[in-house]
């Protein structure tokens, strides 16, 4: 018996952990298997198989297990929900080849009181009956159910009840007897009204049916607008294929660059064509948008309580740096000095660099015009090797276009014999698919005129039914029921009471709770003027700190200014020096290359080269400017209080 039931609760802890919703009960069975490999094969056999039932019938099993948890399990674990499904597959399905000898040993390692309550359940013949079967022949057909399923679970239906039987003796012999007995409570059934049936409505009489209409001719035939459209298609496809082929080739013809001595190309029919200028790629020029200091900033309390904290870590830091230098503290300004020449150095530093990435661009724009130059004049010699070739191919081309001409008039000739052949084959099937046609129609018209008739007479038989229904219902029924509202029910429960009673304690109850709540909202108002006067002290704190780091800051800042204004212009180094002489070694030799095969960029005037180095040198103040000032730790309040 304790193997069966390892066996039952591994099934079980399985089948708790199968989710219908994402797992695949095929990749569930597989993984399931690899994780049962240390078992013995009969006891993997045994396992795998009521695990692949549970879940090839989980719909019919729990429409079971959900109806007893409804009626009979009410006071059941939801835990045990998979022994009971287990249970339920082992004595529909596998109670034959099991034998009942096994099944009492399966039921007798699993707990007692849990199985017998739903064995009677299961077995009632009455559930069996009605039900179960209903709810079966939904998902399976009818006959199936009843002759596989509940013949045989009423054939069961008398040795499982002797095994529940001797199953409650034991239960029963097994608990102490009560020393006394309880008083129960009798029920008494509730003389409710009944409600008046609906009435049932009178069948709509059924449609005469319209006479149906021959096969027309056009079916077999595809229509005219059909052509048409084929027809618009090809052109239409034709005619685009042409637009971008001469698009492609204008497009080729532009990229490639020619000197003034170099002759244009002509296409097949001789006709002169415009020769288009480069195109000449123009970078995008950047817009810097100076950030708007005078926005308005709203703060929510956590961004003021915040705020105000932070105030006042930093008063608490100064004076206790202040406290300090009474006591004898050093002072930092050695290194603050130290501190600025080095990041005047730095910035040297950084100015030299920009500068030597600006000429290391300027060196690779020298040496992709040289490049450009021998790519240009490889391209011309492919190109003079290309028209050879098309020379060679376009003759070959006319001369297999003359052979296919002559094959394409042999194969019309031989389709011109075969198409009339098919015309008459097309001429007999058609006429067998008229004879067809009107057979169908003739059955299609005896069919119709049955079906009217057994609607004709089932509308009788119905309308029959519902004057017999109507007459019962207009017979005279006894209504009406006295209720006293201040009676007691009587039912021996504690604290009975009458409605009236119910109703005043009610009226009571709602009116301590009304002065509960009015008593809470004075408190809670109460504590939210407190809160709100604690931010206003707060704000104004605020605004005074942020005054104060304003003005700390534009200070800071003037000096910056002041010393940026005396560092000059950044020194030249070697590397500079260096890449400048290549750059005028790059000129020198693209001056003395053809100048007329590749198009020079064009030249900038000195008042506009000028122009552009101001421009720039103004735009990187700035941008230096608004890093530094990002850099700066007391520049973020400064901001929000010119903002507020």
């Amino acid at each position: 018996m304790t193997y069966y039931g390892k066996c039952i609760e591994m099934v079980m802890k399985h089948l708790d952990r199968f989710q219908p919703e994402k797992d695949s009960p095929e990749q569930f069975l597989e993984a399931t298997a690899a994780s049962l490999q240390t078992l013995s094969p009969q006891k993997q056999a045994f396992i795998m198989e009521i695990l692949s039932g549970c879940l090839e019938y989980h719909k019919l099993l729990t429409i079971v297990v959900d109806a007893f948890y409804v009626r009979d399990g009410r006071l059941c674990l939801r835990a045990d929900y998979s022994l009971f499904e287990v249970i339920c597959y082992l004595a529909t399905f596998q109670l034959e080849e099991l034998g009942f000898q096994l099944f009492r040993d399966v039921v007798r390692s699993q707990p007692v009181h849990k199985v017998c309550q739903f064995l009677r359940f299961l077995f009632n013949p009455l559930n069996l009956g009605s039900w179960i079967k209903d709810e079966w022949s939904l998902v399976y057909e009818t006959s199936h159910v009843k002759e596989n399923w509940i013949d045989p679970l009423m054939r069961w239906q008398p040795e499982i009840q002797e095994l529940i039987d001797q199953l409650q003796g034991e239960l029963t012999s097994q608990l102490s007897p009560p020393k006394s007995k309880a008083k129960v409570t009798e029920p008494k059934e509730l003389s409710l009204t009944t409600p008046r049936p609906r009435a049932i409505p009178v069948p709509e009489p059924v449609p005469q049916v319209a006479k149906t209409r021959p096969v027309p001719r056009s079916t077999y035939q595809p229509p005219k607008e059909q052509r048409l459209l084929e027809m618009t298609k090809r052109y239409n496809r034709w005619k685009a294929e042409e637009l971008l082929l001469q698009a492609n080739f204008e497009e080729l013809r532009c990229a490639v660059p020619r000197s003034r001595g170099e002759p244009q190309l002509q296409d097949s029919k001789k006709k002169p064509r415009l020769r288009l200028p480069p195109r000449i790629l123009k970078a995008q020029k950047l817009t810097f948008y100076t950030p708007n200091d005078n926005a308005p900033v709203k703060l929510n309390t956590a961004a003021i309580l915040r705020e105000g904290a932070l105030y006042q870590r930093q008063v608490e830091k100064e004076l206790q740096r202040v406290d300090r230098l009474v006591d004898g503290a050093g002072d930092f300004s050695e290194f603050l000095e130290w501190q600025r020449r080095m990041q005047a150095k730095d910035r040297e530093e950084q100015l030299a660099a920009g500068e030597v990435r600006r000429l290391r661009g300027k060196l690779s724009h020298e040496e992709a015009v040289l490049a450009r130059q021998q790519v240009a004049r490889e391209k011309r010699r492919t190109a003079e090797l290309k028209k050879e070739e098309t020379a060679e191919l376009m003759q070959r081309c006319a001369e297999r276009r003359l052979q296919e001409e002559k094959s394409t008039k042999e194969l019309v000739e031989q389709v011109m014999e075969t198409q009339k052949n098919v015309r008459v084959a097309q001429t007999e099937l058609r006429k067998g698919r008229r004879r067809i046609a009107q057979e169908v129609t003739e059955e299609n018209r005896e069919l119709l005129q049955r079906s009217a008739e057994a609607a004709k007479e089932e509308q009788r038989r119905r309308c029959t039914l519902v004057s017999q229904l109507r007459a019962l219902e207009f017979q005279p029924t006894r209504r009406g029921k006295l209720v006293d509202l201040t009676q007691i029910p009587g039912h021996g429960l504690e604290g009975e009471m009458s409605v009236v009673e119910l109703r005043e304690r009610l009226a009571l109850l709602k009116e301590t709770r009304r002065l509960q709540e009015e008593e809470r909202r004075d408190q809670i108002i109460q504590g939210k003027r407190a809160k709100s006067q604690e931010l206003r002290d707060t704000v104004e704190q605020v605004a005074l700190c942020r005054a104060a780091m304003g003005r700390s800051a534009a200070l800071r800042w003037e000096e910056k200014k002041a010393r940026w204004a005396a560092a000059g212009a950044p020194s030249q180094d070697e590397r500079v020096l260096e890449l400048q002489r290549r750059i005028q070694e790059r000129a020198e030799r693209r001056a003395r290359a053809a100048p007329g095969h590749v198009p020079a960029p064009r030249a900038v005037r000195p008042k506009q080269r000028a122009q552009l180095e101001a421009q720039r040198r103004l735009e990187l103040e700035r941008s230096r400017e608004r890093w530094l000032r990002a850099q700066q730790p007391g520049c973020g309040p400064a901001r929000r209080l010119g903002a507020a």
